[in-house]
């Protein structure tokens, strides 16, 4: 039996695909993307049919405190941890499912941060990626890449300042979020975790910029999940296999940003050399902890 997203689900794909009107290429102008909710039931098909009976939120009263929060007028950030590309619309389903008016509306408020690479790579991984609500970056690593790649110097400048007119255009878009009362929900490592690879969970330095720019956060952890990598396309997406498992996102209790970015620089020694990264590695560790409680559970 053929268990990839690709086998399993090929022809729902393709009809995802045909229904995208998401951006094939990312600009200063198509950095806000609002969820196409025509591809966004089939994602909910997809999902009633791998998460298993007990799958759910943890710790609901947190997610309703930190709702709470931002109806009252604070911006909010989601930091979440990041195994399978399943993880942004397992969030969604789950609070809509949960089926309170403040979950659901919860649920309506989530804007992601996401790569551009989800757009330009392919039809099939746009099409998944415009189920939801998102702000597109330019992220550093792509970035990084394109410095590595043997192409001329007036191409790799060419390539800067496009990163950088997305990125503001990408922030001024997170901003107006902010204002409308929307919730950001950054993947503070940056990519999918992959087993074997410790690099794929460290924070990236950058977040500690998004801890000076919002009032309150909660970290969310995830146990289960129902994607895993194909060691024989493990770059590939639709390639991913697809098991029925229980799946559990768990919150942190609300945490005021600013406190804690405070709290851990005050900790640090006078000479450290990178105290953005380690406010970024006390969020990874809070997730770990997390993580490890929960799946003793």
């Amino acid at each position: 039996m053929d268990n990839t997203l690709a086998g399993k689900y090929g022809s729902m794909i393709k009809e995802m695909a045909k229904k995208s009107r998401a951006a094939a290429k990312i600009d200063e102008t198509s950095v806000y993307e609002e969820a196409n909710k025509d591809i966004q039931k089939y994602m909910f098909t997809l999902l009633d049919d791998n998460l298993l009976p007990g799958s759910g939120l943890g710790n609901v009263e947190n997610f309703k405190a930190f709702y709470n929060e931002v109806q009252n007028g604070k911006s909010g950030l989601i930091l979440m941890e990041h195994y399978t590309n399943l993880d942004l619309p397992e969030i969604v389903y789950m609070l809509d499912k949960y089926g309170e008016d403040w979950s659901k509306d919860f649920a309506e408020k989530i804007v992601a941060v996401a790569g551009m690479k989800l757009n330009e790579a392919d039809p099939a991984v746009r099409a998944f990626a415009e189920c939801f609500t998102r702000v597109v970056i330019y992220p550093t690593r792509s970035l990084d890449a394109v410095g590595a790649k043997d192409i001329s110097q007036e191409e790799k400048e060419e390539e800067e300042k496009r990163a950088r007119k997305i990125n503001f255009a990408a922030m001024r878009a997170m901003d107006a979020c902010k204002k409308r009362g929307q919730v950001i929900l950054v993947f503070p490592s940056g990519t999918r975790y992959r087993p074997g690879k410790p690099e794929t969970k460290k924070g990236l330095r950058e977040i500690d910029s998004y801890l000076r720019l919002f009032d309150k956060m909660i970290l969310v952890s995830i146990n289960g999940k129902c994607l895993h990598f194909n060691p024989e396309c493990p770059d590939n997406m639709i390639m991913d296999l697809v098991t029925q498992e229980k799946v559990t996102l768990t919150a942190s209790p609300v945490i005021d940003c600013k406190e804690f970015r405070n709290k851990i620089l005050e900790s640090l020694p006078a000479d450290e050399p990178d105290p953005k990264q380690k406010t970024v590695d006390a969020i990874m560790e809070g997730l770990e902890k997390m993580h490890m409680e929960n799946e003793g559970k």
